[in-house]
């Protein structure tokens, strides 16, 4: 077994490290300690999308061990297992997974506040809303939308965009949230379309892009 302290790491660190021990061998088995829950999940995706075990515990406040491996060994064999974080029922996953990227032809719009331009703050939130429900009424809307900062406001529980948002995904779009903003604004249990990602991620995507749009 491997071992990788990422304690005081924020995204994407320890999703980068934990691909970089991956990459290097699967033979052995990988625990990592992390210090919140955004960690947990964005290793997880991570261990799904390489298809290799995952399993975690909770070991105290802000303490997480999470193991990944390629072996089949879960963290249930080790001593002392706690029960596993069970995600929010409001949490929604989109059915697509985090690397479903035509990159020749992708278009991803990334939203990095909850309002439109500058001055008037209520006349910046309508601008948003407008934007958001005009992308959900394009014939090819954008391949992915990913919110950052106060962004992540907008696909909260209570959002006034979720209907159109929902629309977007129904028509294809992927729907992401910067998983280091949900937990700076307190939503990580609170998202209500789309799913989180981490840095990494976004990194990738947006990249590798045919086009990047900017709000």
């Amino acid at each position: 077994m491997r071992y990788l302290d990422m304690i005081g790491k924020t995204c994407p660190i320890p999703v980068i490290e934990t691909k970089k021990m991956l990459e290097a061998s699967v033979e052995d088995g990988i625990l990592i300690t992390v210090d919140n829950k955004i960690a947990v999940n964005n290793i997880e995706k991570l261990a799904n999308r390489l298809g290799v075990d995952f399993s975690f515990l909770e070991k105290a406040e802000n303490r997480f061990e999470v193991t990944v491996n390629a072996t089949g060994m879960k963290l249930e064999d080790s001593e002392n297992p706690t029960a596993p974080y069970v995600k929010p029922e409001n949490s929604v996953e989109s059915d697509l997974p985090l690397d479903y990227v035509h990159y020749a032809s992708s278009s991803v719009v990334v939203i990095s506040q909850d309002q439109m331009g500058g001055g008037s703050a209520e006349l910046g939130k309508i601008l948003m809303k407008g934007f958001i429900f005009s992308l959900s009424e394009l014939q090819m809307p954008p391949t992915h939308v990913i919110f950052l900062n106060s962004g992540a406001l907008l696909t909260a529980e209570g959002a006034n965009t979720l209907d159109d948002l929902k629309k977007l995904e129904e028509k294809g779009s992927i729907i992401l949230t910067c998983g280091t903003c949900s937990n700076y604004y307190k939503l990580s249990d609170k998202l209500a379309v789309g799913s989180i990602t981490d840095m990494y991620g976004i990194t990738e995507i947006t990249t590798n892009a045919a086009k990047v749009v900017n709000f």
